[in-house]
């Protein structure tokens, strides 16, 4: 199990089985903004669901495929984040992220993906990192703007939101540009 120290309160922790009544619990609690923007959330109904997520991020990272660890602060789960889409090729993979509805607001997503994101340049050796969202989605785009990211794109009608098409913002981060903590 992979463990990564962010700062005195926060780590990200590769999820494990164990974990998923604390995923689940999350999802459940924050499930009615959650869904907004994630459509996967109408699939996880039971604490089975989020079981077997784990179970296929365990399977992906042993082929280094993508890895996701629970966002905690202090003991408690605050919401998820993964590399994915990793292509050794190019060293490029992309970070996705959630929180729970408790945990926004208060810096935790910015500083955990800062670190998973030296963590990936530094230990795993990526050139580049992308962060894609829905266009609409400001609050996941305060993220990569405040850590320095480029916008790259949109991709149009690339994602399918609860029966719509909808258009996806593409930011990257070269390893060349990544930069410590910006100040708050």
């Amino acid at each position: 199990m992979l463990e990564i120290k962010v700062n005195d309160q926060l780590s990200l922790r590769q999820l494990e089985p164990a974990d998923a009544p604390l995923v689940y619990g999350q999802i459940d609690y924050s499930r009615k903004t959650l869904r907004k923007f994630l459509p996967w959330v109408d699939y996880n109904l039971k604490e089975d669901h989020s079981l077997r997520f784990i179970e296929l991020m365990q399977r992906k990272a042993e082929e280094q495929d993508a890895i996701a660890f629970g966002m905690f602060k202090d003991a408690a789960l605050c919401g998820v984040m993964d590399l994915h889409n990793w292509d050794h090729s190019l060293q490029k993979a992309e970070i996705g992220y959630w929180l729970g509805e408790a945990y926004r607001g208060q810096g935790i997503a910015l500083a955990c993906c800062h670190r998973l994101m030296q963590f990936g340049f530094e230990e795993l050796h990526l050139n580049k990192i992308e962060i894609r969202f829905a266009l609409q989605n400001e609050r996941s785009s305060r993220i990569p703007i405040r850590l320095g990211f480029a916008r790259e794109g949109i991709l149009r009608h690339s994602a399918k939101l609860h029966g719509q098409l909808v258009d996806m913002v593409v930011m990257g981060m070269l390893k060349q540009d990544f930069k410590p903590m910006p100040d708050k």
